[in-house]
């Protein structure tokens, strides 16, 4: 669960009003969130860093892992007013193509081995200053240290769009010939040269890996052929964006295209409140050059979802009228309103990329109906819980091997494709897997029918540890019965 820090100076001028200690902890509970705990700038960035600053608060908030859109003072200020019915939900729009056209990003066909998206979206007249800017920063990190897993999965890159030039192109180059100057460098460097400078830096070693050991890096330039960035590892100081920054252009390059939607639509929605025209974003054209298709980002997609209120009232165990839990449901950003009796038809910003099922929108209504506000009440049935034998086994095995000296891993059910077939060398292995019908992520496609993809990954993981490194894991696995006709 991720955490974060926000000065408490900077919640008050959010909040359009001064909270005390213990109202903003009740505040947060009332959202379903939890004030962890309240330090002092000196604490929160260090001494050294904090020599001008006074002694400010630093409220630090456990946000769940799936709301992304609560990763900012931005986000979290708006999300809590709606609830508090004090402002409304905004509607995020689309600003009119420029006379000149969108920009373009156009990708070469090289960069399907390496990094194969990219989306893009543009900020046009955004107002920084100090607070903004760094939160403006600050989520940047927070998004890649949690739904793009370190950088592996999407890699964000911010430039001032008046110091390039479009059309841009993403292409994927031999180390050797890639040259620029990076971010807050003096002089300019060869990707190769990057890779030694970077080896000790203690922030940006962790993501050398990433494509160190490919043939050719993922770059982005402009039409003047300046390097706007070497994703997933740095951008240019050519692009810098400053305090006096007007217009932003936002590219993300991934291996995961849907994460790279919700990364790039909770960035827009929750900074384009600063632009002249609040929650008014400028798309970019994506064409991919072999295929010659052509994607519009960002998506900012509206989502209809109906739901049923009695599947709500038995998951939550209350009896709420149909108009009450659309209130309800309206007062956590979610815009609800009763098409037939029992019916409510649910549509879904973009900014809650975390609701996917009736079960998330039962969630929402029991956040806003208010937990402490359920009437406990015993079990309708009295039974004694006893493990099934296949369990007791399994816990018993367990047990054994891993006083044997060996360690557990415990890997998900849910894989890709191809760590059950190409990476293991067995084509055949899909025409026995389950697929999952509608995936939401490449990570998650099959179920797995082998516990080896899992244990390689995680072998690949941990390969500063020291050796011998014994792993076991005793799961499921999960295959189809060719003697069973679906229906």
């Amino acid at each position: 669960m991720p955490t974060v820090g926000i000065k408490k100076l900077l919640l008050d001028k959010h909040f359009n009003r001064i909270y005390s200690e213990k109202e903003f902890d009740e505040l947060c509970f009332e959202y379903g969130l939890e004030l962890d705990e309240i330090a002092a700038v000196e604490k929160e960035r260090g001494t050294n860093a904090a020599t001008n600053l006074n002694d400010q608060e630093v409220y630090k908030i456990d946000i769940p892992a799936n709301r992304y859109d609560l990763l900012s003072v931005e986000g979290l200020s708006r999300a809590i007013r709606i609830f508090k019915q004090e402002i409304p939900a905004p509607k995020y729009t689309f600003a009119p193509i420029p006379k000149s056209g969108l920009q373009k990003i156009i990708v070469k066909k090289e960069t399907a081995a390496i990094r194969p998206f990219v989306v893009g979206a543009v900020l046009r007249n955004i107002q920084f200053d100090a607070d903004n800017y760094a939160s403006f920063i600050d989520l940047q990190d927070k998004l890649h240290q949690n739904i793009c897993r370190k950088r592996t999965l999407v890699a964000i890159g911010t430039h001032d769009l008046d110091t390039i030039q479009g059309p841009f192109e993403y292409r994927a180059e031999a180390p050797k010939d890639i040259k620029f100057r990076p971010l807050n460098q003096t002089k300019e460097y060869t990707a190769e040269e990057l890779m030694t400078l970077y080896s000790s830096d203690s922030h940006l070693k962790a993501y050398l890996p990433i494509i160190q050991n490919h043939p050719k890096y993922p770059v982005i330039y402009d039409s003047k052929g300046v390097v706007c960035s070497m994703p997933p590892i740095i951008n240019g100081e050519h692009s810098k964006i400053t305090l006096n920054t007007k217009n932003v252009l936002i590219e993300a390059t991934a291996t995961d295209k849907q994460k790279a939607f919700v990364v790039l639509d909770t960035i827009v929605t929750l900074f384009s409140q600063y632009c002249a025209k609040p929650f008014e974003v400028e798309q970019v054209e994506v064409v991919y050059e072999e295929s010659g298709e052509k994607e519009l980002y960002p998506l900012l997609s509206y989502r209809e979802m109906t739901v049923t209120t009695p599947e709500i009232n038995t998951k939550i165990g209350i009896n709420l009228d149909d108009q009450t839990m659309a209130t309800l449901l309206n007062k956590m950003s979610l815009e609800a309103q009763v098409v037939s009796p029992k019916t409510l038809k649910i549509v879904v910003p973009p900014t809650r990329h975390d609701i996917l099922h009736a079960c998330d929108i039962a969630e929402d209504v029991g956040v806003a109906y208010g937990y402490n506000n359920l009437v406990l009440r015993l079990p309708e049935s009295n039974t004694v819980a006893v493990a099934f034998p296949i369990n007791k086994l399994c816990d018993n095995l367990r047990i054994e091997i891993a006083a044997a000296g060996w360690t557990e891993a415990l890997n998900f059910a849910l894989c890709s494709r191809d760590d059950i077939s190409a990476k293991l060398r067995q084509p055949k292995a899909l025409e026995h897997a389950v697929h999952i019908g509608n995936p939401k992520t490449l990570e998650f496609q099959v179920a797995r029918t082998s516990l080896l993809p899992g244990l390689l990954k995680t072998l690949a993981s941990n390969r500063d540890m020291p050796l011998p490194l014994k792993l076991f894991e005793l799961q499921d696995v999960i295959v189809k019965d060719s003697t069973t006709a679906l229906s």
